[in-house]
């Protein structure tokens, strides 16, 4: 572990890493420091970022192989170098896991993220200047939905839909409406912070009604789908994007799912068009996680990720912290903080002093700026892959609580998170010893 000083004493217990983390002690030791720093802070908190897990030693592995070394510009037997043979291997077992896993028709999985996916997904069907419909940043959506900042909002006419103001769910009368409107050539469904389940089959008429092609960005629930915890989106979509490690616990990464009739211009949107060599270890990574998906455990993981959601957003209901629209259906709940008088910001200040990592998030109709927030965004598939259940999110809401309206409780909050986290370790130290 890394001393106060900074200095790399005892790594015997250190999971995971295998015989070359000595090397990197002997070669590196600040960046090696930073590794294992990175590590005691994970084990020494919560993290109840939604969009966070812990993935399997196995997945980190793959991800420390040497397929790091191989260039593969191309798809499998189409490569535009030669000594492909293995990495194409590992490409085409990860294709066939994702197809036979979603029941998709076709699968790419070179995206180097959810952004880069979904760059893709433009690309292969909306020119410059065309519509798109997608749901607003400030009601939940994402960056790449249309934000002004993003290449989204500047290379295309972006409409935005959103939540009713009396329930706080996507208004599907207004997407209909607007679909009609503007006779979009995008349709874009799924979000980064709404909490409900999203109408599949409903978007799939306004789509057809309105002409469009249907985009599900499913980078948040896609693990929930893969676990059998929630309704599939690819029955209804013309192309599903996603990452890789949030719910679905892999590597950092992102994939695509598709018709056979988009098949070609997804890959060719892909590669060449918006991005060159993949990463192959990645690509191995995530195929490793696509295994891991496939078995029983992990379908109750899924489940156990909702039931864990729901049961901690009922614990800050508890502390005064209105859960918006009333819950939540998936792995994260968006949390109202004006009823205790606390901004976003101050509550994710507040929680990080008490060793809780969450981050501070918009509501729907937010009187504060972005970066201030009235609301805190929270996610359960970190803590699942803990093995915490219900009864200790009513214990994490409850710290929460404390930590949220009394600055003065962090030293106390942070040392009765440090007895938690230790009877639920990530990584456990007996796991694998270097």
């Amino acid at each position: 572990m890394a001393n106060p000083a900074g200095e790399l004493d005892d790594i015997s217990g250190v999971p995971f890493w295998g015989p070359d983390f000595g090397q990197l002690v002997a070669e590196d030791p600040e960046i090696a420091g930073i590794v294992l720093s990175e590590l005691d802070r994970a084990r020494g908190g919560l993290q109840l970022i939604a969009s966070e897990n812990f993935t399997s030693p196995a997945v980190l592995a793959a991800l420390g192989s040497t397929l790091s070394n191989k260039y593969a510009e191309g798809y499998p037997g189409k490569r535009y170098y030669g000594g492909c043979s293995e990495v194409d291997r590992a490409e085409n077992i990860g294709i066939a896991r994702a197809k036979e896993l979603f029941g998709a028709e076709h699968a790419n999985l070179q995206p180097h993220s959810g952004a880069s996916a979904n760059l893709a997904a433009y690309a292969a069907f909306v020119k410059p200047g065309e519509t798109v419909l997608a749901m607003s940043l400030p009601h939940g959506g994402h960056l790449t939905h249309g934000s002004k900042v993003n290449f989204s909002g500047r290379w295309f006419d972006i409409v935005s839909y959103g939540v009713r103001e009396d329930n706080e769910l996507i208004d599907y009368d207004e997407v209909r409406s607007l679909a009609l409107e503007h006779r979009p050539r995008l349709i874009i469904c799924g979000a980064t912070a709404y909490p409900r389940l999203i109408d599949f089959e409903a978007f799939r008429s306004i789509a057809d009604e309105s002409g469009a092609i249907l985009m599900v960005d499913a980078a948040h629930f896609i693990g929930l789908v893969a676990g059998k915890a929630i309704p599939s989106p690819v029955p209804y979509a013309d192309v599903v994007t996603f990452t890789t490690h949030k719910v679905l616990r892999g590597p950092r990464g992102g994939m695509i799912l598709t018709t056979a009739e988009h098949a070609a211009a997804i890959d060719k949107a892909v590669f060449p068009m918006m991005q060159g060599g993949p990463l192959m270890h990645a690509v191995a990574a995530k195929a490793v996680a696509l295994k891991e998906a496939m078995s029983p455990d992990y379908q109750a993981y899924a489940a156990q990720v909702i039931r864990n959601a729901q049961a901690l957003s009922a614990a800050l209901a508890s502390q005064g912290m209105r859960p918006v629209s009333g819950g939540t259906d998936t792995h994260l709940a968006l949390i109202d903080l004006r009823g205790v008088d606390v901004t976003g910001a101050e509550a994710e200040a507040r929680c990080d002093a008490a060793r809780i990592t969450l981050n501070k998030n918009a509501i729907p109709y937010d009187p504060q700026p972005p970066a201030v927030g009235s609301g805190i965004r929270v996610g359960t598939p970190s803590v699942t892959t803990q093995g915490m259940g219900e009864a200790e999110m009513a214990v994490v809401g409850a710290l929460i609580g404390r930590a949220v309206t009394d600055p003065a409780s962090a030293p106390a909050v942070a040392s009765e998170v440090t007895e938690l986290v230790e009877r639920f370790p990530a990584y456990d130290r007996g796991s694998v010893t270097v």
